[in-house]
């Protein structure tokens, strides 16, 4: 074969440099395709927080917040459940106070990561950095090693993925949610949506901040926990955080 031969033509060329773009996006953003509920619950259980028959996870997002946590810190102490707190880092160093609190109070408390940035610009450093800072800073209030990682918006790209595996985090994601950050919401429609998407094994997303979300959105999730609670207790179904769950 000549030397001629043996070189990419331009055209070749001008394939790579178009597929290769696509290639990398596909690389980055294809793991968040267990976004949807569709692809995570059958084929990737214990991602979307699949557990213990008999238990049900109780998480929120998006705090600390000043306002909103202490409330629900309260009312979870008037229902005797303890849950699980996924904290944004620069919040958590904000309100030091109110995440030792938490976590005096007995429940767990996990990383959201440090800012609720979006995800669609591949940033290895960046996400991995932020990981670990917010891993660190839990494990300073609290004095325990956080064990739990859920990416902002709940989309795990491989950026987030390598972030959480290199601060040792397990990314967890949820079965139900109340949609409570929206401006319409309402403690009925917050009840709705989690028990019509809800059975053993299932991890509940609520959010005691509405730092995120339409003002005031929080007072939904609070007023409706009461019956969310009580609808699994109704059903047998313990409620606690995730270190009880027994995740696949």
């Amino acid at each position: 074969m000549s030397e001629h031969a043996a070189r990419p033509s331009a055209r070749a060329l001008r394939a790579a440099a178009t597929l290769l773009p696509l290639a990398l996006a596909g690389v980055h953003a294809g793991p968040a395709a267990t976004w949807l509920p569709g692809v995570r619950l059958p084929w990737f259980p214990g991602l979307a927080g699949t557990g213990r028959h008999d238990h049900v996870a109780l998480t929120f997002d998006d705090g600390p917040d000043p306002l909103a946590t202490p409330r629900f810190l309260d009312a979870l102490d008037v229902l005797g459940v303890r849950a699980t707190f996924f904290v944004l880092g620069e919040q958590a160093v904000r309100h030091p106070a109110l995440v030792t609190e938490t976590a005096r109070r007995g429940h767990e408390v996990a990383v959201h990561g440090w800012r609720h940035d979006r995800p669609w610009r591949p940033a290895v450093a960046r996400e991995s950095e932020g990981v670990t800072r917010t891993a660190r800073a839990v494990r300073d209030l609290t004095g325990h090693r956080p064990r739990w990682y859920r990416p902002p918006y709940g989309i795990l790209t491989s950026p987030r993925w390598l972030a959480a595996r290199r601060a040792g985090l397990r990314p967890v994601l949820w079965t139900a949610w109340g949609k409570d950050w929206r401006a319409e919401a309402t403690p009925e429609s917050v009840h709705a949506l989690v028990t019509a998407q809800l059975w053993g094994g299932g991890t509940i997303l609520l959010h005691d901040s509405d730092r995120l979300a339409a003002p005031g959105c929080w007072r939904a999730a609070l007023a409706a926990l009461p019956a969310v609670v009580g609808d699994c207790r109704e059903a047998g179904l313990t409620v606690g955080p995730l270190r009880e769950h027994g995740l696949r």
